[in-house]
């Protein structure tokens, strides 16, 4: 017994000294970073830096990086540590313009979790790196023409009309529906047939397998989110993956079967699939009836590596499209008369095209365009931007050396929420986005799909199956909050993306 105690004594004793030395070296060396370069910097606190509130899911990340860039605007450059890394915060729109476009070459990285051995649907274009990245985004960048989109325009509308139904027939009986799991449904059912030639039928089955790990993706995982993010480097240090292995294996396995039996059957449809097939198939892009010039590469893209590709094609048209219909239509349900007039321009345009929605009638709806633009700037899906300093650089205008391999992070959310750039920025005003309006802001004051050479290279297909989904869901029904709806919502604190805390409930009913 006595020795036991004397075990114990001396393991605490031990403990305390090595958490004591671990402290010091925190304070004296790891967290004097910016101190010694002479950055201005949040104090930092042991052993988790600035990172705490996002790791046990108290504040989401874009409150967190809003709160900083509201308390320290007034200095182009913030120091922070997440976890013992340095991160810089850029505040300043012209060194974020630096850091997107002009010295994109010392700035082309993420600085995600990627690796393709332990987590192959990691090898997409979002999370690649370097020269990988860039050999895939010439390969992709075809596949995403307004031509191309257009060929897959009728995927969007034939499941916008089966959108419709379901609506009308919820509005029959004044039903409250949960905005954010109805336009899920309707997300997957198009990424799932554009990217995966598949039909899944969300809406009339929610519980198929497809939604299923749709949702398995996105459950809230703080802590599993923030080291992806912040600490990529502890999932290659352990060779352990993001990506759950069991969504691993479903998504190749369905690729890979439903590509084999497209080419065992000669099945070729306008799709992203058809369109990844040729990748894998001749390393390019076929031109479109010669007025495209094809895209030609040494290297065709593996099974894995197209199936990679469609997977971040779900993912992005899973929850960053469904988010944005669900604030889109939030905010209209407050503001009737928006919606109204939002309306109106529809059927319009309907009118003028002999009541077919077109994929021309969809882009001359520039009211619409208006009002999901102010969405994406009150809620940008993607609230920061990160990047990696790849070459030793220095900001224009500024004395600060950035060392390679600091982490950057432009604070969008921030950014779209100063009532500098946006006067009374909690106000819906689609106005904000007429041309003269935006004339008068920094090119680069806008930023939900980023910008530079990393711009998200989906955006219009993004755009398109968004505004397909409000003009089927206002046509014939009035949207207004339900009685359990918040006029100011919180956001899912576990999530990489901007997710409204429980939900948005509105009561749809048809027009009278």
């Amino acid at each position: 017994m006595l020795l036991a105690t004397w075990l114990i004594s001396d393991i605490l004793a031990i403990s305390s000294v090595v958490i004591a030395g671990w402290y010091i070296y925190y304070k004296l060396h790891i967290f004097k970073f910016w101190q010694k370069r002479g950055v201005f910097y949040v104090e930092p606190t042991f052993p988790t830096g600035n990172i705490m509130p996002i790791v046990i899911g108290k504040r989401s990340q874009a409150e967190f990086f809003g709160d900083i860039y509201h308390r320290y605007k007034q200095h182009p450059l913030v120091g922070i540590y997440m976890l013992h890394k340095p991160f810089l915060i850029i505040n300043d729109l012209d060194l974020t313009r630096d850091v997107l476009a002009k010295q994109f070459t010392n700035f082309h990285d993420r600085g995600f979790f990627c690796n393709e051995k332990t987590d192959p649907l990691s090898g997409h274009l979002f999370q690649l790196p370097g020269k990988k990245w860039r050999n895939l985004r010439v390969k992709l960048t075809p596949t995403f023409t307004a031509g191309k989109l257009k060929q897959m325009f009728p995927i969007m509308k034939d499941i916008g009309n089966t959108l419709a139904t379901y609506l009308e027939e919820k509005a029959q009986t004044r039903s409250t529906i949960d905005v954010k799991d109805v336009f899920s449904r309707y997300a997957v059912d198009i990424i799932m047939s554009a990217a995966f030639g598949i039909t899944c039928d969300s809406l009339e089955n929610p519980d198929n397998e497809f939604r299923y790990w749709g949702k398995k993706i996105f459950d809230p995982k703080p802590l599993w989110n923030a080291l992806i993010v912040w600490a990529p480097q502890v999932f290659d240090f352990f060779s352990i993956p993001y990506t759950d292995k069991d969504v691993t294996n479903f998504f190749i396995n369905v690729f890979k079967e439903t590509v084999e039996y497209r080419e065992s059957n000669n099945i070729e449809r306008k799709d992203f699939l058809n369109l990844l097939m040729q990748l894998m198939r001749n390393g390019y892009v076929e031109a479109d009836d010669n007025s495209e010039a094809a895209t030609l590469a040494k290297n065709k893209l593996t099974m894995t590596e197209a199936a990679a590709q469609a997977f971040v094609f779900y993912l992005a048209g899973f929850e960053t499209s469904s988010t944005t219909v669900t604030f889109c239509l939030y905010e209209l349900a407050m503001h009737q008369d928006i919606q109204n007039k939002v309306r109106e321009e529809i059927q319009t345009h309907l009118e003028k095209h002999g009541g077919d929605l077109t994929y021309d009638a969809v882009n001359e709806m520039t009211y619409l365009h208006k009002v999901i633009s102010e969405t994406l700037r009150k809620y940008p899906p993607v609230t920061v931007l990160n990047r990696i300093c790849t070459n030793e650089t220095t900001m224009e205008g500024t004395k600060f050396v950035i060392p390679k391999g600091i982490a950057v992070t432009i604070p969008v959310f921030g950014i779209h929420r100063d009532a500098n750039i946006y006067p009374n920025p909690d106000k819906f005003d689609p106005e904000r986005f007429s041309e003269e309006n935006i004339k008068t802001r920094h090119p680069y004051a806008y930023l939900p799909f980023g910008e530079g050479p990393r711009i998200c290279i989906g955006l219009r297909f993004g755009l398109i199956q968004t505004k397909v989904a409000v003009i089927n869901a206002l046509l014939k029904n009035k949207m207004t909050l339900a009685p359990e709806t918040p006029t100011t919502l919180d956001y899912e604190p576990g999530s990489l993306i901007l997710i409204p805390k429980g939900g948005v409930h509105l009561t749809i009913e048809p027009l009278k």
